[in-house]
């Protein structure tokens, strides 16, 4: 029991970056962590963390056994989920990872109902827009939107949503609306600071396709605050049809460019290999499968 403790302590520190964050996950004080990774390196005659005041950092054996530890607390996790047949209810702490935008607009509005249904499950959210290392940081389910490069996941598709080209009626009032893609170079477009391949809006045409490496005087590293400052008159914007189908449709804000396909989203559920699926992601996976059946305003 000491060794497993040993290991949830030194695997937490790693993955929240603090003795504090840790602590707070496992109900310690931040010197009862401490302690623990102090015990731990000396029973190992090995130093497994760089330590300053404000970072935690992992020497060569460190990462060495990390990735162990994280295999071994693995294999508990699925030992005791392969009971669930047995009467257990899916239960414990549930890490996602997703975009700040789908989550928002998506994905958080539908969780109070998965809530009810498992109430022994736990939510913790990771809203970021950079794809994370799931097992590096203990992420059970991850949203992923576009291509899946990471060919270590498994994937399960949820739907797909284009993306729309759009500004408001009040910028379009004051500055016109561009009728080619390379005019949008005109124009104040909303770009992303976080993502260079995000402010390259690619179109199709029957003449082929167009690339335009999109201007703009407003930048920020949050989606939701492009749509926002779209919504407000601040310039074009390029998102997903699932963040402004419902603005489309009441008119505050208008499509642009229709006569060009701009490039569909595929959506992904997806989570590292296991041997066997734990029973919280398992009915995470169900439950987002079917509320994601029938995406029809994402297209």
């Amino acid at each position: 029991m000491d060794k497993w403790t040993e290991m949830q302590g030194f695997v937490e520190s790693v993955r929240r970056g603090s003795f504090s964050a840790a602590g707070r996950q496992l109900d310690l004080s931040p010197s009862a962590i401490s302690k623990l990774l102090s015990r731990l390196e000396s029973r190992l005659g090995v130093r497994l963390l760089n330590r300053t005041t404000r970072t935690l950092s992992l020497t060569e054996a460190g990462h060495a056994y990390f990735q162990r530890c994280v295999d071994i607390l693995d294999e508990i996790e699925d030992a005791e989920d392969a009971l669930t047949g047995f009467g257990r209810e899916p239960a414990g702490t549930l890490r996602i990872n997703s975009t700040p935008g789908f989550a928002k607009h998506q994905l958080l509005p539908r969780m109070p109902a998965f809530q009810a249904l498992y109430p022994k499950v736990t939510l913790e959210y990771q809203l970021t827009g950079q794809a994370v290392d799931l097992i590096g940081e203990g992420v059970d389910v991850a949203i992923r939107l576009g291509v899946l490069r990471d060919t270590s996941l498994v994937a399960r598709k949820l739907g797909s949503s284009r993306r729309v080209i759009c500004a408001s009626p009040e910028y379009l009032a004051k500055w016109g609306a561009p009728e080619t893609p390379h005019q949008l170079l005109e124009h104040d477009c909303l770009r992303l600071s976080t993502n260079d391949a995000f402010n390259q809006w690619q179109f199709e045409s029957k003449n082929g396709t167009e690339k335009v490496d999109v201007k703009g005087r407003f930048v920020t590293d949050n989606v939701d605050a492009l749509h926002q400052y779209a919504l407000l008159g601040g310039g074009i914007v390029r998102l997903s049809v699932f963040m402004v189908g419902d603005d489309l449709q009441r008119g505050r804000l208008v499509p642009l460019l229709t006569d060009y396909r701009v490039e569909d989203q595929q959506i992904h559920a997806v989570y590292p290999h296991r041997k066997h699926l734990p029973a919280k992601v398992r009915v995470l996976l169900d439950f987002l499968a079917e509320q994601f059946s029938e995406p029809a305003h994402w297209s």
